[in-house]
């Protein structure tokens, strides 16, 4: 069908209303909004973002095509009344949105699991997103579907966007952490190295890795450093977590071959930030998800004609075993952001690392990645 043809069937098949009848002009406008159903000449992102501010269909609703009342995650008996910075950040309001904000919780989520965050990056409200995020809205945060901003930024392919969301996740990750540390500490200190250790120590490779536990500072010796071309890398190297001291001081890897030590820090220099970008763009974006609404706990048995509950002693205790069903694993991957040099180039890398090879070896240099808007 030629693009003549689209817009005469557009023009004669107008929406409805709710009452069944057709939209006139000014309705057309208001349908279009954030409070109506239909509207086209969306972008790729505008369209994507009324696909899920779009209300779910209502049994015994009015007249055809038009979907009344499908405004800013709307379902039955909730329309943008209750989702106000949503609507805000919709209609691109930044002036009423920097008003909302100090009395409306920014982290909210809509009907399809989107923050305010979220819509804001994927319709390009780049204003409303630097608002948003200049009041700390969080981007650790999954939609219904699993997708956080950052990986919209990703996906809607600007780089100054997924900058400034890259930088402020790990600046919200560091600030979990240390709200975190007292509480950590506390319960490290509380763990005696019997009850540790003999966990710990099911789960490593006892030829490869000893720990030791003082207080609540841990050290771990490691004789393994690299593994490539299916063969192990040996070498002498002790992980050390210091709890005494001050958190950019508290990890330190020792060399004890090389007789160097280096300190652990989560500063980072312009130039690794934007090579993380340049990955980010050029790579799938992927999201897990762990389903355990059919999970099921079933007591662990053993024995071959005499069958019998499994236990076992880990450290001081008797520990009955059980068998984990039902748990599923949700892996989603989009690359509408990837051109066809990129794909093949993360096929040969993937094709190396499925043989054991090492990426050092085989020179994948990174390129700058441009905006795609």
């Amino acid at each position: 069908m030629t693009g003549e043809k689209l817009r005469s069937v557009r023009r004669e098949h107008r929406p409805c209303k709710a009452g069944g009848g057709l939209l006139g002009p000014g309705d057309e406008e208001a349908a279009a909004a954030p409070g109506g159903g239909g509207g086209g000449g969306f972008t790729a992102g505008r369209a994507k973002a009324a696909r899920a501010l779009k209300a779910p269909p209502v049994a015994g609703g009015g007249g055809g095509g038009g979907g009344g009342g499908g405004g800013p995650g709307a379902e039955p008996g909730r329309g943008p009344a209750h989702f106000p910075v949503h609507e805000c950040v919709f209609k691109g309001d930044v002036r009423r949105l920097s008003a909302l904000i100090r009395t409306q919780g920014i982290g909210q989520k809509d009907s399809h699991g989107n923050t305010p965050l979220h819509l804001a990056v994927m319709l390009g409200h780049k204003e409303c997103a630097h608002l948003l995020l200049a009041h700390n809205a969080p981007v650790n945060v999954g939609n219904a579907q699993g997708w956080s901003p950052l990986a919209e930024a990703i996906s809607y392919g600007d780089r100054q966007m997924i900058t400034a969301l890259l930088r402020k996740l790990k600046q919200q990750s560091r600030e979990s952490v240390e709200e975190k540390r007292p509480r950590l500490l506390k319960a490290l200190k509380e763990v005696s190295s019997r009850q540790l250790l003999p966990l710990l120590s099911r789960i490593l490779p006892s030829d490869a890795c000893k720990i030791h536990k003082q207080g609540i500072n841990i050290r771990l010796d490691t004789t393994l450093i690299d593994f490539t071309d299916m063969k192990c890398q040996r070498g002498d190297l002790s992980f050390i977590f210091n709890g005494d001291a001050a958190p950019s001081e508290s990890f330190v890897v020792l060399d004890n071959e090389q007789k160097v030590y280096q300190r652990i820090h989560h500063e980072e220099s312009e130039m690794e930030t934007e090579e993380e970008v340049d990955i980010l763009m050029s790579s799938d974006i992927y999201s897990a998800t762990l389903s355990t609404k059919s999970i099921t706990f079933t007591r662990a048995q053993t024995g071959w004609l005499f069958r019998e509950d499994k236990t076992e002693r880990v450290g001081n205790f008797l520990a009955d075993f059980y068998l984990v069903n039902g748990l599923v694993l949700e892996l989603r991957k989009r690359r509408e952001h990837l051109s066809e040099e990129d794909i093949l180039r993360n096929k040969a890398i993937m094709e190396s690392l499925s043989k054991g090879g090492n990426l050092m070896e085989q020179n994948f240099e990174v390129c700058l990645c441009h905006s795609l808007h």
